[in-house]
């Protein structure tokens, strides 16, 4: 029979941090979905995922699109059809390797960028209320590290080929 393992103050408050980030990214992503379909953009809130990554990372392959947003390379591959359809993204092929697709934007994506942006600023505004700059600031730097060294620690996966790319 073991014994109840106690948990130190110190080892409790990093439970409490990790969960914490977990709950408020969960939280973040429902206010989103939310806010997108509420918002009557035509977009699901995963095609507005896409296309706000895309403008922030325009000319990346779809399978590095698809690996920064968590998805499978199939699943980004339906979120940019629907996004081509309404002429808001253009798949150009990769030079360096023709199975990859490059995707840039058009200027018809400008409005709707600029809409989807508008409601995460009113998310973000909410849920930011009532810290100072400073503390925004320090907040935005520190999940960035975190981020950052997740990132290092963790690597996405990368599948083996794929037409998606």
């Amino acid at each position: 029979m073991s014994l109840p393992v106690k948990i130190s103050h110190d080892e409790s408050q990093g439970d409490l941090l990790g969960l914490l980030i977990v709950d408020t990214a969960r939280a973040l992503r429902t206010a989103f979905e939310n806010r997108i379909n509420a918002a009557g953009l035509g977009l699901t809130p995963g095609e507005a995922r896409a296309l706000i990554h895309i403008a922030d990372h325009e000319g990346s392959r779809q399978l590095d699109i698809a690996s920064q947003m968590g998805v499978e390379p199939m699943t980004l591959c339906t979120y940019l059809d629907k996004l081509q359809t309404l002429g808001l993204i253009e798949r150009h092929k990769c030079i360096a390797d023709r199975r990859a697709k490059r995707i840039g934007l058009t200027t018809t994506s400008d409005d709707m960028i600029r809409r989807i942006r508008a409601e995460l600023h009113v998310i973000l505004d909410h849920a930011t209320s009532g810290l100072s700059h400073e503390a925004k600031s320090h907040l935005e730097a520190s999940l960035a590290v975190l981020n950052r060294n997740l990132q290092e620690a963790c690597p996405p996966a990368q599948p083996g080929t794929d037409e998606s790319r």
